[in-house]
């Protein structure tokens, strides 16, 4: 038994069959007679307090400002990586993933806003469907086996990643409350100290993590969300250590962390948010405009944003299609890529502040993610199975 649970998470796909198990399980509880259960796990104050120093909020927060705050030191890590010595090191390697992300972030904002024009009150959502959810497209990629080129793959977490900065963005410039200064003084001194020691080639983690949950707890207190501690923290972490060279201190905590991140606080979060009660539920709260705004959003604005872009950028000569791909596969990624989940579920709960009347955003987040994730995958599946049988090639690129 042993064996073949750590066979299973050796997997690829594990992290996203988790992810979709825990919000499989959120639903079915939220709608069984563990509904009150449920709801007072989700709603049970946690207090913690160090000193005069007192944070009281229930488990939803807690799990979402706080927990979620090491997921995004995850995402600080791999993007670290990737710029210094990954995939997004060359620029002509970028070009192609950074326009096909800004695309599928763009066109999704507008089919949502085009749903909610009429709706100020709604508006708050245009971000909800810009997010891609890197653990459940990879995974879903990844069951098509070996037959998925390494290029596609490539291309795919790129787009993600450029998502993900994309997504830290729009959280610090549009979804922050009233700013404390003295709290965001207070961040900004944690600043110098970690730049110290990054200079200092300090590789113990200890150090890191005081000054980091200093600033946690400023940012916190600050009105902008606090998960962005966790990826400012992350860029202070040393890639190398100059005194063992072969030694990363990034790359170990980025190896510890991954499986804490993708075997239980992704599904908690999942489980903790996704959640929804059909009780009363019916066609018009799913045609209501957040949620179809949002599903539509998902399956039509990703593919047309990636899609268009890609095409563009290519016919202009600024890039050309990854090895071994055609634009059938691109556009089988750009479905994935609408796999929202994780985060939209996340900008979600910030935009609406998970206080909603007569509808539920989190059907159309559901909704989008599994029509864009099934259309992704069959239409991979299909034309990888074609390609492999009619040995296409990285020079036929014009099926």
């Amino acid at each position: 038994m042993y064996q073949k649970l750590k066979k299973f998470f050796e997997y690829e796909a594990a992290g996203g069959i988790v992810l979709a198990l825990a919000a499989i399980a959120a639903m079915i509880v939220a709608n069984s007679p563990l509904h009150d259960w449920y709801e007072s796990f989700i709603h049970a104050p946690v207090v913690v307090q160090v000193g005069e120093l007192i944070i009281s909020k229930d488990a939803h927060h807690w799990i979402n400002d706080g927990l979620m705050a090491v997921f995004f030191f995850l995402v600080g890590l791999e993007l670290k990586r990737e710029v210094l010595i990954g995939e997004l090191s060359n620029i002509n390697q970028i070009v192609l993933p950074a326009a096909a992300a800004v695309g599928g972030m763009i066109a999704p904002a507008l089919v949502y806003v085009a749903f909610n024009a009429s709706h100020p009150e709604y508006l708050a959502g245009w971000a909800i469907p810009a997010a891609t959810d890197i653990a459940f497209a990879i995974g879903i990629l990844s069951l098509l086996g070996s037959r998925v080129p390494n290029s596609l793959k490539i291309f795919l977490v790129s787009i993600a990643i450029f998502d993900d900065i994309g997504a830290i963005l729009i959280i610090a410039l549009f979804y922050t409350s009233d700013l404390s200064l003295l709290s965001l003084l207070i961040a900004g001194l944690c600043l110098p100290f970690l730049y110290l020691l990054n200079r200092r080639n300090v590789t113990a983690i200890t150090p890191y993590l005081f000054f980091g949950i200093i600033m946690w707890i400023a940012v916190l207190k600050s009105g902008i969300h606090a998960t962005l501690a966790g990826v400012i923290l992350a860029l202070f972490i040393p890639m190398v250590n100059t005194d063992d060279p072969e030694h990363s201190p990034l790359e170990d905590l980025e190896h510890d962390l991954h499986g804490t991140v993708a075997f239980a606080i992704l599904p908690l979060f999942a489980f903790a948010n996704a959640g929804i009660s059909l009780q009363g539920a019916g066609f018009g709260q799913l045609l209501h405009s957040v949620p179809f705004g949002i599903a539509a959003g998902l399956f039509i604005g990703k593919q047309v944003g990636i899609m268009l872009m890609t095409w563009s950028i290519i016919k202009a000569g600024l890039a050309s299609l990854p090895n071994g791909t055609n634009f059938k596969q691109i556009y089988g990624v750009s479905l994935l890529c609408g796999v929202g989940f994780t985060m939209s579920l996340f900008i979600s709960g910030l935009a609406f502040g998970g206080v909603t009347e007569g509808f539920d955003p989190r059907l159309g987040i559901i909704l989008g993610s599994i029509i864009s994730g099934i259309a992704g995958y069959m239409l991979l599946k299909r034309t990888l199975k074609e390609d492999t049988a009619t040995g296409i090639t990285s020079l036929d690129l014009t099926r």
